[in-house]
């Protein structure tokens, strides 16, 4: 399961990115959070999640709380 670090939360707007280990950023959406609160995220937390191909690209789902 590919982990990584919350880089941005899009406050207001449902939406963030993830930064994973091995490089890449990911979108994520407040609905593909499972077990975390979107108001209680900040850059930086660690992260472990799923991939998911949508039309605009990867996009991180089932994004749940590491370590």
């Amino acid at each position: 399961m590919p982990k990584g670090k919350i880089k941005k939360v899009m406050e207001g707007k449902g939406y963030g990115f993830i930064k994973a280990e091995d490089g890449r950023e990911l979108f994520f959406h407040i609905t593909g959070l499972q077990g975390i609160d979107f108001k209680s995220l900040k850059e930086g937390d660690p992260v472990e999640f799923d991939v998911e191909k949508d039309k605009r690209g990867p996009r991180a789902i089932n994004v749940r709380a590491s370590g």
